[in-house]
């Protein structure tokens, strides 16, 4: 813009000069520049007018390690064509790199491309809004258009594959028998009533049906197994982290070059996304296992998810997760002192934390005198920039005889969740 006020004093000079003097050559230059002027303006106000863009999302869900993708098109739907076009995106998802520049776009052309994106990074993110801009090819002008629609994208924490984990299904106590329906197939055939719309064929009792002449299902009571309750601990005050690396952001289509079906994931060095991310594994482990898992965590507030078990289950711990960060100001211990009330003899809990303190290992001690089932999941402070202590607090895990579990920084969750420090068998009930 500075370009075309500079213009506009020759013009205005020449102006001054051709009415001073007559001389043609002045007036000559004054139709020249403003001319320029007017083809200029034309040219970079046309260049974001008579544009259509479309972008489309292939998932609004991702997480850590794996990939989003968009893509785009730019329609160019008026009769002149664009010199010069950037989209400018605004996006608050990291290294999601969409903004692009395009030059000579046709009338009535369009241009594609699409983008993927690794996520590093857990949490809720918008994508959007995009800027158009452009203008002429001597820089005398530059206009801007603002597309204000935007939407939301939601990435889950990594969820590592655990091939064992104590406790055992074997080892996990029964519960006592529950008289509820469910629409769950289960070993417990409760009934048989009339066929519903939206009943599975796989609930037909085949000989009532023949028997009656009409479709008859089977109704299911829930197993009689006991619930397991996650407790990430997200107290603020037990928190600690390293610097991030400064890690290039990978191609995705390189790691699949190199033979690897999908991105490695690197997990930030700090103990919240630890604690997140074996919260996540551990319910998935679970729940693909058909048991029901429940969660209590103190974030910004308060969640309680009851137990249940199905996809549907896992999709609200993981929507919980997502958005959930440390900045609890309730200590581990009374969290587990005031939600244990609440737990019936029998349930497993399952303790994460980064926490050296003596006084939640005493809660776990008062759990256990109680009936409740704990295993403790202890991220080792020190290896993470935090004090010493974690040896200490395992130690009084380990006289108790709770089944525990030490994880430090970098170590491969997948192992470390498998290879357990105190093995206690659990009789079963």
């Amino acid at each position: 813009m500075k370009r075309a006020w500079f213009f506009l004093l020759i013009g205005i000079a020449c102006l001054v000069l051709a009415l001073t003097t007559g001389r043609s050559l002045f007036y000559n230059m004054v139709y020249l520049i403003a001319l320029v002027l007017l083809i200029s303006f034309v040219m970079a106000w046309t260049g974001v007018s008579s544009v259509r863009i479309a972008r489309r999302t292939r998932s609004r869900r991702s997480s850590v390690g794996k990939l989003a993708e968009e893509s785009f098109t730019v329609a160019n739907t008026g009769f002149l064509p664009k010199i010069w076009l950037e989209v400018r995106d605004h996006s608050t998802l990291p290294v999601h790199r969409v903004s692009q520049v395009m030059n000579a776009l046709a009338p009535k052309r369009r241009r594609n491309w699409a983008v993927r994106t690794i996520c590093r990074r857990r949490g809720r993110f918008t994508l959007g809004p995009l800027t158009l801009v452009s203008g002429d090819p001597l820089g005398l002008f530059e206009f801007k258009r603002d597309l204000r629609v935007s939407s939301n994208i939601v990435v889950y924490p990594a969820m590592i594959p655990i091939p064992s984990f104590v406790p055992p299904l074997g080892q996990l106590p029964g519960g006592d028998a529950v008289r509820q329906r469910t629409h769950y197939v289960t070993t417990n055939v409760s009934g048989v009533r009339d066929y519903a719309p939206g009943d599975s064929f796989n609930r037909i009792h085949w000989r009532s049906t023949a028997r009656t002449g009409r479709l008859i299902v089977k109704e299911f009571e829930l197993d009689p197994t006991a619930d397991i309750w996650l407790f990430p601990d997200m107290h603020l005050g037990t928190q600690y982290s390293l610097p991030l690396p400064e890690v290039e952001p990978e191609d995705p289509w390189l790691a699949i070059l190199r033979g690897r079906r999908r991105p490695d994931i690197e997990l930030d060095p700090a103990t919240e996304e630890y604690i997140v991310t074996i919260a996540a594994s551990i319910a998935q482990h679970f729940i693909y296992k058909d048991r029901a898992v429940g969660m209590v965590t103190y974030g910004q507030a308060r969640e309680v998810l009851q137990p249940d078990r199905g996809h549907r289950q896992l999709t609200k711990i993981l929507e919980t997760l997502a958005v959930i960060r440390a900045e609890g100001e309730i200590p581990m211990a009374q969290v587990l002192l005031s939600e244990g009330e609440r737990l019936g003899r029998g349930v497993t809990l399952i303790a994460i934390t980064a926490s050296v303190d003596s006084h939640w290992v005493a809660a776990v001690h008062d759990l256990m005198r109680r009936g409740v089932r704990v295993v403790g999941v202890l991220i080792d402070p020190e290896s993470f920039g935090g004090p010493e202590g974690a040896t200490i607090a395992l130690g009084e895990l380990q006289a108790s005889r709770v089944p525990s579990y030490l994880v430090r920084n970098g170590d491969d969750l997948s192992r470390a969740l498998s290879q357990q420090r105190v093995f206690t068998r659990m009789p079963i009930r």
